[in-house]
């Protein structure tokens, strides 16, 4: 990536964030029709607070918890081709204010979004685990430190799973709607069965790799998603990078423009 284009991509992210990224329960426009929110607003301080040690927050209810789809592989890699609905994946880590620009964005489309969290972030950032619940995005577990989980013996494996389960049960009440791999885009066999005793019937992979990570540039970014997603399609992006923030109206906008809807994963499974 050039000097110029990171300029530009931090421009865009900075734009975005300083546009509205922490107004997201005082936004005008609000959930999209047919939605609500699940409690009154909160200031982003509020929004950042810890819980109570052990416990939920009290005025919160309970996340949803995982889902067993019959007639779905253990790994899910997309959902039915034949609905104009898909699902953009966000792998939960990095600078809170990018997360949150990111949120808005979508949220500004009438998008809804799956995060898998790391469980390391969760802790330096326990309030964002309600604020994607709040925004009606899937909440789910994405190790607890984010290593190559395929490579680990069986003992470290489960740690890592069962970490970021546990942390997800005590901010929100549930270990999170679904479970993905740290470092890898498949579980290993024996991943899987970890991931399935902790509670995930499924594993969350994807078809379409936006490859934001390596910090492309905001339009190789939408090009990468735009050239390969179709309807079903489950798409791999990070927080933390501020290509993606430049890079999502661009996405959401072409999207709707083939009409194809950005919908949870439990949605587009379901």
């Amino acid at each position: 990536m050039t000097t110029s284009d990171r300029r530009s991509a931090l421009r865009a992210g900075a734009g975005l964030v300083a546009g509205g990224a922490f107004a997201a329960a005082c936004s005008p426009s609000g959930p999209p029709s047919g939605t609500t929110a699940r409690h009154a607003p909160t200031s982003p301080d509020s929004r950042s607070a810890a819980p109570a040690p052990g416990t939920a927050t009290p005025a919160s209810p309970v996340a949803p918890a995982p889902r067993a789809f019959p007639g779905q592989p253990a790994q899910i890699t997309h959902g039915p081709r034949d609905r104009a609905r898909v699902a953009l994946t966000f792998h939960g880590q990095g600078e809170p204010a990018i997360a949150e620009a990111l949120l808005q964005e979508a949220e500004r489309h009438g998008a809804r979004v799956t995060v898998l969290a790391v469980g390391t972030w969760l802790d330096e950032h326990p309030g964002l685990a309600r604020r994607i619940l709040d925004g009606g995005h899937d909440l789910g577990n994405h190790t607890q430190r984010h290593l190559d989980i395929n490579a680990m013996p069986e003992a470290e494996a489960t740690a890592e799973i069962t970490g970021c389960a546990e942390r997800l049960r005590r901010l929100t009440g549930s270990v999170g709607t679904w479970f993905r791999p740290s470092r890898a885009a498949r579980a290993s066999p024996l991943v899987e069965r970890l991931a399935r005793r902790a509670g995930y019937p499924h594993v969350l992979s994807y078809d379409v790799d936006s490859l934001d990570f390596t910090s492309p540039g905001a339009s190789a970014v939408a090009r990468t998603i735009l050239g390969r997603v179709r309807g079903g399609s489950v798409v791999s992006l990070h927080f933390g990078y501020a290509d993606t923030v430049a890079a999502l109206p661009a996405v959401l906008d072409e999207l709707a423009r083939r009409g194809l809807r950005a919908v949870t994963t439990t949605e587009l499974i379901g």
